[in-house]
């Protein structure tokens, strides 16, 4: 018999680990990696203009950062507790996704032609995904370690969920400082971000997830 069959065995005799006990766990952690992932980009990039607050594009950015950690914590709250039923959350994660994925071509259509590249690519798009997944790195780590300590029994997935949260949360903080103004720019770029986390996270879920 493989172990992962073996514990999900076990597990079933276990349950799954109260919801209260998952909060109490994940929820300070988030709070604190936004606090850090806000710092961070603030530090290191510098804060956007007060005025670009008064346009839809600062506001596009924490809409999607925030819907898709709410979506991602479900996920990973789920894959944190053994026989872990995780189908709907990560349909949310996906929904999230798209919607962006459809407002940002959308958006694209929308601009006039000679303005597309600039759209798409911005003036940050080769920092952007890398910054992003830099300031989710407070918020991974605690997470990790918050998932640890609830018995997870399937550690790839997991740590991919984990990393999809911490992704979420470091892209919340990087759009106080984002200079871009584009829904495609945020579609792809902060998308790429985001999964570039949920993959280092997935890396080191069977290792930083394991019993």
């Amino acid at each position: 018999m493989k172990t992962v069959a073996l514990i999900d065995m076990l597990a079933r005799g276990a349950g799954p680990a109260p919801r209260a006990v998952v909060a109490r766990r994940l929820v300070p952690v988030m709070v604190l990696g936004l606090m850090a992932s806000s710092m961070l980009a603030l530090l290191v990039v510098g804060p956007v203009p007060s005025v670009m607050f008064q346009t839809p594009a600062p506001w596009i950015k924490l809409v999607y950062a925030l819907l898709l950690a709410g979506a991602a914590s479900v996920l990973t709250a789920r894959l944190a507790r053994p026989i872990a039923r995780f189908q709907a959350p990560r349909a949310a994660v996906a929904v999230v996704i798209a919607v962006m994925a459809l407002l940002g071509a959308v958006a694209l259509a929308l601009t006039p032609q000679e303005e597309r590249m600039s759209a798409v690519l911005g003036q940050t798009w080769l920092m952007c995904p890398w910054l992003l997944l830099g300031f989710s790195l407070p918020s991974l780590m605690g997470i990790l370690w918050a998932v640890k300590g609830l018995a997870p029994t399937q550690p790839k997935r997991a740590g991919f969920a984990c990393g999809l949260l911490a992704g979420a949360i470091g892209a919340a903080g990087y759009s106080l400082a984002c200079p871009e103004s584009s829904a495609t720019f945020v579609a792809i770029w902060y998308t790429l971000g985001i999964g570039l986390t949920a993959l280092l996270g997935r890396a080191m879920g069977p290792r930083w997830l394991r019993w």
